[in-house]
């Protein structure tokens, strides 16, 4: 029974990394993909820099109240809970930490190794960044000011904000190793690019329109969590061109590596 049992989950596993194999992209077109991602990411660095210099020495400013309040014009019951629901994930830590843990399993049950180790070192380092430019900036939430409507607050700085910079690193991965790895020939490959795109584009505006942060603590978040992430897709890119963690054939395995797979450097197991 058990043995049975084994050889159906097997027997799944291996129909699965053939679905993930037959969507991979030419190693040429893997590689371009991500230089031209890493390449406009890591150009948001001064953008940022700048904005946190600005933000320390004038923590309230008129654009982000006029933005605030354009925001929350319409107050209607439906729009603040789905403002709210966009925001859970970053208000639930463990709710978070468990999506993630289970996302890089996925990867890792694919024989994706290195994204899945990727999936979860970026949010690791992307919450301890952003708690350390919290202290450094130092700028006070929405809400000690009292010009506009918080619906939703959190503990702590307000620059930049917590909830994008973590749903950039997560999200924004998912996202560019979709559009990295994967043909889009396949009804879940559309999958793996609409969901993380739909949370990485609303949590800026959820966040504004809660009144938890300002528009400017949205927009630094953006830039420095697109900045993380496309120096870890710059590290990613080096670490597949030399083979680490590749996939490698299995002994008696019925299927062998399509042409699409990226290249491995290492030798097949004999």
């Amino acid at each position: 029974m058990k043995d049975q049992m084994k050889e159906t989950m097997d027997t799944t596993m291996e129909q699965v990394q053939q679905e993930v194999d037959s969507g991979r992209v030419p190693w040429y077109r893997f590689s371009r993909r991500t230089q031209i991602l890493a390449t406009v990411y890591l150009l948001l660095f001064v953008l940022f820099t700048a904005l946190a210099w600005f933000v320390h020495f004038h923590p309230i400013f008129a654009v982000d109240v006029a933005i605030t309040r354009e925001f929350q014009e319409n107050k209607s019951p439906w729009l603040k809970s789905f403002m709210v629901a966009i925001s859970y994930f970053g208000n639930h830590i463990i709710v978070f930490t468990a999506l993630i843990v289970l996302t890089a399993l996925a990867f890792w049950l694919v024989r994706l190794r290195l994204e899945a180790l990727i999936i979860v070192t970026l949010s690791v380092v992307s919450s301890a960044i952003n708690f350390l430019i919290k202290v450094i900036v130092s700028r006070p939430r929405p809400v000690t000011t009292h010009l506009v409507d918080v619906f939703q607050s959190a503990t702590g700085q307000s620059f930049p904000s917590g909830h994008v910079m973590s749903y950039v690193a997560f999200w924004g991965l998912v996202f560019s190793l979709g559009l990295i790895l994967f043909n889009r020939k396949r009804w879940w490959h559309y999958v793996l690019l609409i969901i993380p795109a739909f949370f990485v584009i609303m949590v800026g505006a959820s966040r504004i329109y809660l009144g938890d942060h300002w528009a400017s603590d949205v927009l630094g978040g953006y830039l420095f969590g697109g900045l993380l992430l496309g120096i870890t897709l710059t590290i990613y890119l080096r670490l597949k061109a030399k083979g680490v963690w590749a996939p490698k054939p299995k002994t008696g395995a019925k299927k062998t590596l399509t042409q699409n797979s990226v290249p491995v450097a290492s030798k097949p197991v004999n």
